[in-house]
C-alpha cells in the first residue's frame, strides 16, 4: 500500500513536465468556442431579459429582471477575460517583437560603424597611394571593388536601419494601442462586478420581502422615488468659492455640457468634484499686486508673492474680470499649493486659470450664446467638458478619460493620482445617476 502511494506521489509530481504545451492555434481555437458559448448565453439572457422586463408588476417579476441581468452580465464578464486573455497573448508578442526590432538596430549601428571605420581608412589614402600600393594592376582593382562594396553596404545598412526604426515605432504605437484596450477591458470587466453584486442585493432583498410580505411592490417603488429625490436634492459642492448646487441641477449642467462635447457627465461632476476637494485644502486668495502677481489668502491673511504667474496670468485675470465688471482685487481665486510650488490663481468650479480660460473663451461664447463666466456653474461645467473632449475624453473609454484627467491636473501620462482618484469618483456618481435614471420621479 505504501509502495503504491509512493508510486503515485512520484506520477502526480511529474505529470506537469510530461504535459503537452498548449499551441497558439489550439489556444485560439479554445477561445473561439468560449466566445462562440458565451455569445450564445448573452442571447439567451437579452432575450429573458427584454420579455421579464416588459410585465415587471410584482417583487418576485422584479427579481427576475435581476437575476437576468446578473446572468447577463456574469457571460459578459466572462466574454470580457477571454478578450483580455488574447489582448495579454498579443501584447506579449509584440514585446517580444519590439526587443527583437531593438536588437536589430543595435547590430546594425556596430556593423554601420564597422563599415564607417573601413571607409575612412580607405579614404586616408589617395589614388597614387593606392596604385603605387599594389604590385599589379589586378590588386588595385581588387580594392577598388573592395572599395565600392563597402559602399555598397554601407548605403544598404542605412536603409536597413531606418526601415527597422519605422517598424520599431509602429510596432510601439500597436502596442500602446493594446495597451489601452487591456486598460478599458479590465476597468468594464471590473465595472460590471459592481453591477453584479449591486443587483444580487437588491434581487435578495426582493425575495425576502416577497417572502415575508413585510412590503407591497408600490411600497418598495414609493422607497425607491424617495431615495431618487434625496439624490437629487443632495449639495454639489463646487470649488473657487462658488456657492454649492443641488446634484439634480449640477447634473443637468453636466448633461448639456456633454450634449455639447461628448464627454460623460459623470466625468465632468467626477472632475468638478475632485477640484472642489483640492480647492477646499489650498484656499481662498485675492490678488493684490498687477505687477507682480502676488496675493493675500482671504481667511488667513497670509502673502502669496506666487499667487499668480505676471507674465502669464494676471493680465487675462484683469480683462475678464473688467469684462464681467468685477473687482479683479476682490474676485476670489485659488492659493498656491504650498508643497508643490507653483502658482495659484485658478478660477471657480473649473479651476482654469486666466491664460487658459482666454483660449476657450470664444469657443464658450459661440456655445453659450454669452459672455461666459468662470465663477458660474454652468459656463464652468461647460468650460470643464470642453477642455476634457480637447484632451480626449469624448472617447469615452477608461484610458482615455484617465489620460484627460491626468492632463487637466497637469500632470500628463496614461494614468496618475489625480486620474486614478477621478475615476473612482466617477463610477461612484455614475452609480447615483443610473439610479435616477431608473427609478427616479421625473427621467430625462
Amino acid at each position: 500500500m505504501k509502495y503504491r502511494y509512493f508510486l503515485l506521489l512520484i506520477l502526480i509530481a511529474l505529470l506537469p513536465f510530461g504535459a503537452k504545451a498548449i499551441t497558439e492555434a489550439e489556444q485560439e481555437a479554445i477561445w473561439r468556442a468560449e466566445l462562440a458559448q458565451t455569445e450564445a448565453d448573452i442571447a439567451k439572457w437579452q432575450s429573458i431579459l427584454s420579455s421579464t422586463k416588459a410585465n415587471t408588476t410584482s417583487l418576485q417579476q422584479e427579481a427576475a429582471v435581476l437575476n437576468a441581468k446578473i446572468k447577463q452580465a456574469q457571460a459578459l464578464i466572462k466574454k470580457k477575460n477571454i478578450a483580455i486573455e488574447q489582448l495579454g497573448k498579443d501584447i506579449s508578442n509584440r514585446v517580444t517583437k519590439i526587443e527583437q526590432l531593438e536588437d536589430r538596430i543595435e547590430k546594425g549601428h556596430e556593423s554601420l560603424a564597422q563599415l564607417i571605420r573601413k571607409t575612412n581608412e580607405i579614404d586616408e589614402f589617395s589614388l597614387p597611394e593606392i596604385m603605387l600600393g599594389n604590385k599589379d594592376i589586378s590588386d588595385f582593382f581588387s580594392d577598388v571593388d573592395s572599395f565600392q562594396t563597402i559602399k555598397k553596404s554601407l548605403q544598404e545598412l542605412f536603409v536597413e536601419i531606418r526601415e527597422t526604426k519605422n517598424l520599431t515605432e509602429k510596432e510601439k504605437a500597436a502596442l500602446d494601442e493594446k495597451k489601452s484596450t487591456e486598460m478599458d477591458t479590465r476597468a468594464s470587466v471590473e465595472a460590471q462586478k459592481r453591477e453584479v453584486e449591486k443587483n444580487e442585493k437588491e434581487k435578495q432583498y426582493l425575495i425576502q420581502v416577497n417572502k415575508t410580505q413585510e412590503k407591497t411592490y408600490e411600497q418598495v417603488l414609493a422607497e425607491r422615488q424617495a431615495k431618487a429625490a434625496e439624490i437629487k436634492s443632495k449639495l454639489f459642492k463646487l470649488a473657487g468659492g462658488s456657492v454649492a448646487i443641488p446634484f439634480g441641477t449640477a447634473l443637468t449642467y453636466a448633461q448639456g455640457a456633454s450634449a455639447k462635447t461628448g464627454v460623460s457627465p459623470a466625468l465632468v461632476l467626477a472632475i468638478l468634484t475632485q477640484e472642489s476637494s483640492l480647492g477646499a485644502n489650498v484656499g481662498k486668495c485675492y490678488l493684490t499686486d498687477a505687477t507682480t502677481g502676488a496675493g493675500v489668502n482671504v481667511s488667513t491673511g497670509k502673502v502669496w508673492p506666487n499667487l499668480m504667474k505676471a507674465t502669464r496670468d494676471v493680465t487675462p485675470f484683469l480683462e475678464i474680470t473688467n469684462k464681467l465688471g468685477y473687482n479683479a482685487y476682490k474676485t476670489v481665486v485659488s492659493c498656491p499649493i504650498a508643497s508643490a510650488g507653483g502658482y495659484g490663481g485658478a478660477m471657480g468650479p473649473a479651476q482654469f486659470i486666466a491664460s487658459t480660460w482666454k483660449i476657450f473663451e470664444e469657443r464658450l461664447k459661440d456655445t453659450l450664446g454669452h459672455d461666459a463666466n468662470p465663477w458660474t456653474a454652468e459656463d464652468a461645467f461647460m468650460a470643464s467638458a470642453m477642455y476634457l473632449s480637447d484632451l480626449g475624453a469624448g472617447t469615452g473609454t477608461y484610458s482615455g478619460e484617465i489620460k484627460a484627467a491626468c492632463k487637466y491636473y497637469g500632470s500628463g501620462g496614461t494614468t496618475c493620482s489625480y486620474g486614478r482618484s477621478v475615476m473612482s469618483l466617477k463610477a461612484k456618481i455614475q452609480e447615483d445617476i443610473d439610479y435616477l435614471v431608473q427609478y427616479g420621479v421625473s427621467r430625462r
